[in-house]
């Protein structure tokens, strides 16, 4: 029986990404082998409780939901994460992957929206990112940078121009939450013409820094 390590399951509004302000269930899963200096999250790179994946899509169906999204942690170190993923689309969901980019994607079912971070320099983890992520991007995924200050909002611009990003999916900037004000980015942006979509934490800013919203 397969089984995932899980922090929580809940219910709330979407943050971020396409589909911000849409009720969304959010599968949170354990454990992350980044330690990206911004991280809002860290309490799920430990404890959680092993659950079967039939348990998960029972909690996940309580809710009349049209959209799942799951989480982390980096939800991808657990391998029984691409099966959680394949069945929730079976269900008829609309499912979303929160991922950081620095593990293989290449497995993920095609029906899932991949939102992939691409690190930048101020997360100190731009190492960890893996490159040839970026050729299993479809269309309907997104790619984001999480801006700290304008050094990475200049190395973004530069890996985004070098992929040539906005030809293959949706590019998301988004400021890191205490260390770039969302106005000074969109600024860059308008500034620079860019062919990106600014994101803001939505829930950051109706709830605060809140666990589980």
């Amino acid at each position: 029986m397969q089984r995932l390590r899980l922090t929580e399951i809940f219910y709330s509004l979407q943050g971020e990404t396409r589909t911000v302000g849409f009720p969304t269930v959010f599968v949170r899963l354990t454990g992350c082998p980044l330690r990206c200096q911004f991280c809002d999250t860290a309490y799920a790179f430990t404890g959680g409780d092993w659950v079967t994946i039939e348990a998960i899509l029972a909690q996940v169906k309580q809710y009349k939901a049209r959209y799942v999204t799951v989480t982390g942690g980096e939800p991808l170190a657990q391998k029984d994460c691409i099966t959680l993923l394949k069945r929730l689309c079976d269900e008829g969901y609309e499912v979303s992957l929160e991922t950081s980019g620095a593990l293989d994607i290449s497995s993920v079912d095609p029906r899932v929206v991949k939102v992939m971070d691409i690190k930048t320099p101020g997360s100190g983890e731009v190492d960890k990112n893996k490159w040839n992520n970026i050729d299993h991007i479809s269309s309907h995924d997104q790619i984001k940078f999480v801006i700290c200050d304008e050094a990475d909002y200049v190395w973004a611009k530069e890996i985004m121009h070098q992929y040539d990003l906005t030809s293959r999916a949706e590019v998301l900037f988004s400021p890191s939450f205490h260390q770039l004000k969302a106005g000074q980015l969109a600024d860059w942006i308008l500034q620079d013409q860019l062919a990106v979509r600014l994101q803001i934490q939505l829930h950051k800013y109706l709830w605060g820094d809140v666990p589980g919203r």
